[in-house]
């Protein structure tokens, strides 16, 4: 068949409505084609994608049937279209292939979206890929040019190995949990004590409050949670035994993709390679995805080590998780890697994907801008949030009752006014860091499109140095250490993964489903709130000006607890510590319920303790009179007379005696809640 070639300045396909632009940045950028959807700025060289309209994919599939898309003894790549080829041969390709690999089992699904039409286009590294750009764009069948740009991880510093050195003195009542994992004493970020071996600024409850929710569950393996990230070491001995299993390996990866798939190298999982970047400078894997895989998913409770948030109880019930990996060797990733590996999580049933990585372009500042720069990212993303059964989906998990999956991301350590992307992406959530003083980390990201909040560390401006950021596991081939500290907004996310994926273990184990709308809003209403301490300043990495943060760290700190309560039908009462409280309990008790008469508050001997009550609740002119002295969680069970003085018996007439049973949870960080949605 023969194509015309149409000259760029009337070409109709674009990759937005009107022309495109880039964000402004500093020392601008021009303008590019209607159909080059991002700049050549930080791009992979030696290759672009490309999409294509649905008439030009059979050719190039008979094409790629006779093995002349790749570069044969007889010259460039051929794609069975002959403006195509022209073009083929100018910039002397080596192959032209999809961007996402035929897999017969999905293959259904692969097409039902669209994502066949993506191609990528491999040529020597010397040519120039902004002319390159430009000849494709000028070919018809071609409806969408992308630069295969790069990837940042968004984490600061080194991983610093874990010596012991003692055990951490509290100053405050302390929360203890019921697992035997010997370092979660160090685990601030789970369980903050106000330890003074920590920081001297630890805030008692400046955590993600999972001890009492590990009481009710402590992870289901159903629940598969993707890391987009370094390959995860799966013999590590903390990890090994809740790594995801493909039940089928995929004949498309050669039947080695096991625990997961290496998309940056095409080949099994790795996770202690050395490198050299762009610059020439030696590089190295640094232990990364085994560090946010253990705060998803350490096994809990087998006397090893750390604890994970959804790690199980040491009974095999932890999370499984799937090592998606997109950084080898200490280098950047690039478009297509992260995209097959979001499309790989999507299609193998990953419920989750936890995604400590960012777009380079920190100038991305509307989603109308993310959607035109990154159409192939957006696109992977939404295959893998919308159901296999929607016309535009393609995820295979069923946790969800209208099924799809949930992307978290970090924020991005830049410490800019609003997320990185794709974090910033609507449908996406977004996880700003505290340190352990429950406070703004002085690298995150805060502002526009962030969600919610969780511990990240931070390892200066803390008495406690590295003890200050988040513990979890390393890779022992790097750090000599299988144990250590990092800090970033990359480790804030696990946190919000874990607490995701405890969530929708608990629900299975109730035989619970919500939709993943429903889902989501109880995960970010589900939290702390941090509002009310955010004045004045504070010094660690640099000097934050606190007020700056308010309204912009998401809704709230991540709560665990929380979040179990809500999936259980079982309201909160989020209490201030050392202030009495008096709660009107309406939109429990209905609109009179000042006026019902109350017989009885009772809260076990256990529950005063644990949340230092200098007395024990009661109600009084319609209200509850609570005061709580120590962050900490309980059960209080307050009863009623609907209709009347006293219940109703066999010789007199009365009401019926209602009972509402209530979490209180009570923190240093401020009850009632800031935040914004």
């Amino acid at each position: 068949m023969k194509r015309l070639l149409i000259p760029a300045a009337i070409l109709l396909a674009s990759c937005t409505a009107g022309n495109l632009h880039e964000p402004s940045v500093e020392g601008g950028i021009p303008e590019v084609s209607e159909k080059i959807c991002n700049t050549s700025r930080n791009a992979a060289p030696g290759s672009i994608i490309a999409k294509f309209d649905d008439d030009a994919i059979p050719y190039i599939e008979e094409a790629a049937s006779r093995g002349v898309t790749t570069r044969s003894a007889s010259g460039s790549a051929r794609s069975g279209i002959e403006s195509l080829d022209e073009v083929l041969e100018e910039i002397n390709a080596v192959s032209i292939s999809r961007v996402f690999p035929v897999s017969e089992r999905y293959e259904a699904n692969t097409r039902k979206a669209g994502l066949h039409r993506w191609y990528i286009l491999r040529f020597n590294e010397e040519q120039d890929l902004d002319e390159a750009a430009e000849k494709l764009a000028s070919v018809a069948e071609i409806t969408t040019v992308q630069f295969n740009s790069r990837l940042k991880q968004s984490f600061t510093g080194e991983a610093i190995p874990f010596t012991e050195d003692g055990a951490p003195v509290p100053t405050k009542a302390i929360v203890r949990p019921d697992f035997n994992d010997p370092q979660l004493l160090w685990q601030w970020h789970y369980i903050n004590n106000a330890d003074q071996a920590v920081s001297q600024t630890s805030r008692a409850g400046a955590d993600i409050n999972v001890a009492e929710a590990w009481k009710l569950t402590g992870g289901d393996s159903r629940v598969i949670v993707a890391v987009v990230d370094e390959g995860v070491k799966y013999t590590h001995p903390d990890l090994a035994d809740n790594m995801w299993t493909n039940p089928e390996p995929s004949a498309e990866y050669g039947g080695q993709d096991i625990h997961g798939w290496n998309f940056v190298d095409n080949g099994p999982v790795t996770w202690d390679k050395k490198g050299t970047d762009r610059y020439g400078q030696e590089t190295s894997d640094s232990g990364h995805g085994t560090h946010v895989a253990g705060t998803v998913a350490a096994v809990n409770n087998n006397g090893l080590g750390v604890a994970g948030v959804a790690g199980g109880t040491g009974n095999g019930d932890g999370v499984r998780i799937m090592s998606c990996q997109v950084f080898s060797a200490g280098l950047g990733t690039t478009d297509e890697a992260v995209c097959n590996a979001i499309k790989y999580a999507a299609d193998h049933g990953a419920a989750i994907i936890q995604c400590s990585y960012g777009n380079e372009n920190t100038s991305i500042t509307s989603e109308r801008d993310y959607r035109a720069i990154s159409p192939l990212e957006r696109e992977a993303l939404d295959y893998f949030m919308a159901p296999a059964s929607d016309e535009t989906g393609g995820n295979t998990s069923d946790v969800f009752s209208d099924g799809g999956g949930i992307a978290i991301f970090a924020a991005g350590n830049e410490g800019l006014s609003h997320s990185n992307f794709p974090g910033g992406y609507s449908d996406c959530i977004s996880v700003t860091a505290i340190g352990p003083d429950g406070l703004p980390a002085y690298y995150t990201c805060y502002g526009p499109g962030c969600n919610i909040a969780a511990p990240g560390g931070e390892t200066a401006g803390h008495s406690g140095g590295e003890k200050a950021g988040i513990l979890s596991t390393l890779v022992s081939e790097v750090s000599d250490a299988d144990y250590g500290y990092m800090q970033g907004t990359s480790m804030a996310c696990p946190h919000v993964s874990g607490v995701a994926a405890l969530g929708l273990s608990y629900a299975l184990q109730k035989n619970k489903k919500f939709t993943r709308d429903e889902f989501i809003s109880m995960l970010l209403t589900s939290v702390n709130d941090i509002e009310a301490r955010l004045e004045g300043s504070k010094t660690s990495g640099t000097t934050l000006q606190l007020e700056e943060y308010r309204g912009k760290m998401g809704s709230g700190l991540a709560d665990a607890y929380q979040l179990l309560m809500q999936i259980e039908g079982t309201p909160c009462l989020k209490i201030p510590v050392n202030e009495m409280q008096a709660i009107v309990l309406t939109q429990y008790f209905g609109g009179s319920a000042e006026n019902l008469t109350y017989r009885e508050v009772s809260v076990s001997d256990d529950g005063i303790e644990k949340l230092g009550m200098p007395a024990k609740p009661e109600m009084s002119d319609g209200k509850l009179l609570i005061r709580c002295n120590r962050p900490g969680v309980a059960h209080i069970t307050v009863k009623a007379i609907a209709g009347g003085k006293r219940p109703g018996s066999d010789t007199v007439m009365g009401g019926i005696e209602v009972t509402k049973e209530f979490a209180v949870i009570a923190r240093e960080t401020g009850g009632t809640g800031g935040g914004w949605l």
